[in-house]
């Protein structure tokens, strides 16, 4: 059994480690690094726990074998799983993180003692208090997890579902959250301790259903922010320095995120983690669209254009993703730079559907990254570039953002990629995006839609070249 001062040194390493890993991943270049110092802080975080116990019994053989269980099940989870659906496996474990705060909570509830909390009904009220946040936080992060999930793999609309008197509602049930919270610590009720933990299930639920698709990405953010402030709460409960300063982390680290893409989507950050309060329903026009003329082509045309250009901006999307046509953009660009023509990539905020999707498939495909920009390093460049090549990218690239106050979208900074002297869109049809609106880039005059799988598509097009 490890001294609680060794105890304390070596969860001290995990933390600093933990550091950083999210330093490292703030940027594709250093998050392989990233990635290997959160393992590191995580295998001596999980080792120093299982030291600390000291009595080896049965039911430590138990845990190891569950933890062994979860681990292989995870391994094959992320090995298995596409990119494309990272942003659903993100959110349901998170809903994961949410379900285990909630389920210690119980454990230390119902058996006090064995956590040297006192004892059932004379529990000490730090404890209860931490206990009941973490509780409460957790059934937030898991129900609403589990709406984002449902959400994003298509089984429930990505639209926003709103009802007459909802947000004075969640207003109400928030509220009663913590009164609930006053008179467990007051009374040590097991009945208000089961109430508290359904009405946090609630709302949760209601939390994340009005807020649509477009948003979605500051939402993912906003749940890998309240599972670290689950953690840190029943890391309190269990005097687990580790869980406290892990949750801490990903709780602050989570918030920051979903605040920055709220200023870089122009949304208010409070209407959307209090449940998309304030949002707007499509505009008539967008729902009820007219037949509008477009113009298509092919890879021969696409191929010409490009031929003839001197520079090139790539602005890859959700469709890129789908198609798993990352490599092959890279070859298509590979042959435009042999023919010396300048090409770069812009990637929007919340292009795919959780922050850095795009990145990481580009880096996948060993795409430079000194030729990868930002939103607001790459929009004024459009005006001068010759191309737009927009594979797959659909909400972020709409004009609709700029010009109609009545869009779910509108506010929201976009590429302007309808500037260049000639836009080529990849797409399978004229479908709207995730947000569920209609492109105007579609029926532009600069714009020739190339009809096809994106992966297919970029392949012709560099036969072509």
């Amino acid at each position: 059994m490890l001294s609680a001062n060794l105890s304390a040194i070596f969860y001290l390493i995990s933390g600093v480690l933990f550091i950083l890993a999210l330093r490292g991943l703030s940027s594709p270049e250093t998050s392989r690094q990233g990635n290997f110092f959160g393992i590191l802080g995580m295998i001596i975080a999980t080792t120093v726990t299982f030291l600390s116990i000291g009595n080896f019994s049965t039911g430590f053989v138990v845990v190891l074998i569950f933890l062994l269980v979860g681990g292989l099940i995870g391994a094959f989870i992320a090995y298995k799983i596409p990119m494309t659906a990272m942003p659903e496996l993100v959110a349901g474990f998170h809903s994961l993180v949410g379900l285990a705060a909630v389920f210690v909570a119980i454990a230390a509830f119902l058996n006090p003692g064995a956590f040297n909390l006192g004892s059932p009904g004379n529990i000490k009220l730090g404890s209860l208090i931490e206990m009941s946040i973490g509780a409460a936080v957790g059934a937030i992060t898991f129900s609403g997890s589990i709406i984002a999930f449902l959400k994003l793999q298509g089984i429930m609309s990505g639209s926003p579902i709103t009802f007459k008197g909802q947000h004075p509602l969640n207003a109400l049930i928030l509220i009663s959250i913590i009164v609930l919270t006053y008179l467990l610590c007051s009374t040590q009720s097991s009945n208000l301790f089961w109430i508290l933990l359904a009405v946090s299930f609630l709302i949760g639920f209601l939390l994340i259903i009005p807020i649509g698709g477009a948003d979605m990405p500051v939402v993912i953010s906003m749940l890998n922010s309240y599972s670290g402030w689950a953690a840190a709460g029943i890391g309190f409960t269990l005097e687990n320095t580790a869980l406290i300063i892990t949750g801490a982390l990903v709780g602050s680290s989570g918030a920051i995120l979903s605040y920055i893409m709220c200023k870089g989507m122009n949304r208010s950050f409070f209407n959307v983690i209090l449940g998309g309060f304030g949002a707007t329903e499509q505009s008539s026009s967008s729902q009820n669209k007219e037949q509008r003329p477009v113009k298509s082509g092919n890879a021969d045309d696409a191929a010409f254009l490009m031929k003839n250009a001197s520079s090139v901006i790539i602005v890859p999307g959700y469709g890129m993703a789908v198609a798993q046509a990352q490599h092959a953009l890279r070859e298509m660009v590979d042959t435009l730079k042999k023919n010396d023509i300048k090409v770069s990539y812009a990637i929007h905020p919340v292009a795919g559907r959780m922050p850095g999707h795009m990145n990481v498939l580009l880096a996948e495909a060993n795409v430079p990254y000194d030729e990868v920009f930002e939103l607001e390093e790459i929009n004024n460049d459009f005006a001068n570039a010759d191309v737009a090549f927009v594979i797959g990218a659909n909400d972020v690239t709409n004009p609709v953002a700029k010009t109609d106050p009545q869009s779910p979208i509108y506010g929201m900074p976009v590429l302007d990629v309808e500037k260049c002297k000639s836009v080529l869109f990849v797409k399978r049809s004229l479908s709207p995006g995730y947000a569920g609106i209609d492109n105007d880039l579609f029926y532009k005059e600069n714009t020739l839609m190339l009809f096809a799988d994106a992966k297919k598509m970029t392949e012709d097009i560099t036969k072509n070249l």
